[in-house]
């Protein structure tokens, strides 16, 4: 398959042309406000299956559907409960996901098999674009090899799916970097499964009672877990070295552990990389040290985590030393795609 790549702009019609290959039941890669998606037609079994397989994503982890008005909601989900419309009141359209009990029209070839089914509603004007001139309700899971650090930037999804689908939309540079926060709508409460730019702290303030899924920080018995949520299930975002969270009670032993973890894999004969922050960078001087964002604005982290564990890819790391983050704001969705990315691998620095 040849994948048309194009820059999208004002004045072409790069839009029209990818409308129509959704239409079609093709898959397109597109920017959103979190990370690009690969879109196909959410009510086209054969376009999510098609999806899968371009991914190689188990059919069984859930997809997406993004839609460019609450309207449709009507067509796709049984019941919006008060909860849920006061989230979509306060954060749509944005980087939120939401949980619904899924309508008949939905196929199960989309919901991973399962009776809901998870809906977005974004705010990037292309992908608004897209789904409005397409008139399709996109099905659109991150546009990455299934397992793979999500692509924050076009080139990226090239890396990964060029020549697997008919077309790459590129809008340049995404501007979070981190998927969107996915809220399970069914129950009585609602349920955080997936951290994300809206964190529990700014939800709170609309449902007090909202409540985390306890598996987003703790490695879960993967056989016995149904995904309810796209990325509960599955490894993701790792990158091909292997990659540690070093984790102290202060931050000079954990300089001292990583610095002493480098030289030790310096001397196996591996090539050791730091991720860093600003604020630590300077503290490591030995290794291929890279920095990706500031403890104080840690949006700035979230924005270039993908794109870090991709250049370590590009640099041929055989081992990461990775610094952690705190479990509150949006640190928590930060150690959740690290805890991924590192297959739960922690080293404690208090340990001798």
């Amino acid at each position: 398959m040849d994948t048309i790549i194009v820059k999208v702009t004002e004045q072409g019609d790069s839009i029209k042309r990818a409308s129509d290959i959704l239409r079609a039941g093709g898959l397109v890669a597109f920017p959103t406000e979190t990370v690009y998606g690969l879109g196909g037609d959410g009510l086209n079994k054969e376009a999510s299956g098609k999806i899968y397989a371009a991914k190689g994503r188990p059919s069984d982890n859930p997809l997406i559907i993004h839609i460019g008005d609450r309207d449709a909601l009507g067509e796709l989900v049984k019941e919006v409960k008060k909860p849920a419309v006061k989230l979509m009141d306060a954060f749509w359209p944005g980087p939120m996901t939401l949980i619904f009990d899924k309508a008949d029209r939905v196929p199960k070839e989309t919901t991973g098999g399962l009776d809901t089914v998870a809906i977005r509603y974004p705010s990037h004007p292309i992908a608004l674009r897209l789904l409005r001139e397409s008139g399709v309700y996109i099905a659109a899971p991150s546009a990455n090899l299934s397992g793979r650090p999500s692509p924050t930037d076009a080139r990226h999804v090239v890396e990964d799916l060029n020549g697997r689908i008919d077309m790459i939309l590129d809008g340049g540079a995404v501007e979070i970097g981190l998927e969107s926060t996915i809220i399970d709508v069914t129950g009585v409460h609602p349920v955080i499964l997936r951290p994300g730019f809206i964190t529990k702290e700014m939800i709170e303030q609309i449902l007090p009672d909202i409540t985390v899924d306890p598996a987003i920080l703790v490695e879960s018995k993967q056989e016995r877990l149904v995904a309810k949520a796209p990325g509960m299930k599955y490894k993701h975002y790792a990158p091909r070295g292997q990659l540690y969270l070093v984790e102290g009670t202060n931050e000079k032993a954990v300089f001292e552990k990583i610095n002493a973890l480098v030289k030790e894999a310096s001397e196996k004969g591996l090539r050791a990389a730091v991720i860093a922050t600003e604020e630590s960078a300077g503290s490591y001087p030995a290794g291929l040290v890279k920095v990706m964002g500031s403890r104080l604005r840690e949006e700035t982290v979230a924005k270039k985590l993908f794109a870090i564990l991709r250049e370590m890819d590009d640099l041929g790391v055989d081992i990461i030393y990775s610094e952690s983050f705190g479990r509150q704001g949006l640190g928590q969705a930060i150690m959740n795609r690290l805890l991924k990315a590192a297959g739960y691998q922690i080293i404690s620095a208090d340990e001798s």
